[in-house]
């Protein structure tokens, strides 16, 4: 049977080179992604190098809760149509605003960070299970730890700062990573996160140079800010790729679960706040308040 990998985000950046390494490791690559042109760009330059599978590109705007559920449908269908497994399932979707935005009355930040991520692992967890053993590997960020740690809404008390509020989607994130590790112990399912330290694509290049992502105090410190996430943010996403195919492929991880690959590809002791029973139950409301697994 064919081992197939899922990675969404996939037609660029750290995705993109997440993907090259699946596809080198001899898995069968699926890259996600909106745009049609760059999913054809990046399945070319995947199959040129001569992967034991050629890969396919599937076309999903997945700030659309509504087409996370269509995708999640054609992968299993698939799946179930040709009998290969689904070995591992890569979240590499991110993003960041610099203004307070909504989709469907959501805040979009949370929506792409964590609703989306959640929603697409949770309907496809018959079939990783099926293709057990298998792993969901979720991309998280540095910027966790400056975020609010309070989870009684989607969005937290006090103004818009974006990455401050990137930091805490992806902490919830982080969150439902490791809860969800608990949760699936023993059913032959590995699910870890991955930290890519950081890299320049197209968010960073995006969202990093506007001082309005961050709040009034450290816009007092900017142009050290700036610095810093310049710094942080200079690296090829080749190596910020390498924590998220060490934790889908690394052999050593067999059979271990819930633990954070940090940027070095070695595990990490994750944030306290990422082990909090009280916030894992917070976080679990919220996905299931605002991304029911039937539409």
């Amino acid at each position: 049977m064919t081992k197939t990998a899922v990675v969404t985000a996939g037609t660029g950046g750290i995705g993109l080179e997440t993907a090259l390494g699946l596809a080198a490791a001899g898995l069968a690559v699926t890259v996600v992604g909106r745009d049609a042109d760059r999913g054809a760009r990046a399945v070319e330059r995947i199959d040129a190098t001569g992967p034991a599978h050629p890969a396919r590109f599937l076309a999903a705007d997945l700030s659309s809760l509504d087409q996370v559920r269509a995708l999640a449908d054609r992968i299993a269908a698939d799946h179930a149509a040709s009998g290969d497994h689904l070995a591992v399932l890569v979240n590499n979707i991110g993003a960041m605003f610099p203004d307070h935005r909504t989709l469907d009355g959501v805040e979009a930040s949370f929506v792409l960070n964590h609703l989306s991520p959640y929603l697409l692992t949770e309907l496809l967890l018959p079939a990783l299970t099926a293709g057990a053993p298998s792993r969901i590997v979720n991309v998280t960020s540095g910027a966790v730890g400056v975020a609010k740690r309070v989870f009684d809404g989607v969005e937290p008390p006090g103004g818009y700062y974006g990455f401050h509020w990137y930091g805490r989607a992806k902490l919830a994130h982080l969150i439902h990573t490791l809860d969800l590790a608990e949760r699936l112990r023993g059913t032959g399912v590995g699910v870890f996160a991955a930290d890519p330290g950081g890299a320049a694509t197209d968010m960073t290049a995006g969202t990093m140079t506007d001082p309005r992502i961050v709040s009034p105090g450290l816009r007092l410190l900017w142009p050290l800010v700036r610095r810093r996430f310049a710094r942080s943010t200079s690296g090829p996403a080749s190596e910020a790729a390498r924590s998220s195919i060490t934790a889908a492929t690394d052999a050593s991880l067999t059979g271990r679960t819930g633990l954070l690959i940090g940027a070095r590809s070695r595990p990490v002791p994750p944030p306290r706040a990422a082990t909090d029973p009280g916030l894992a139950r917070a976080v679990r409301r919220l996905g299931e308040a605002h991304a029911p697994t039937a539409a």
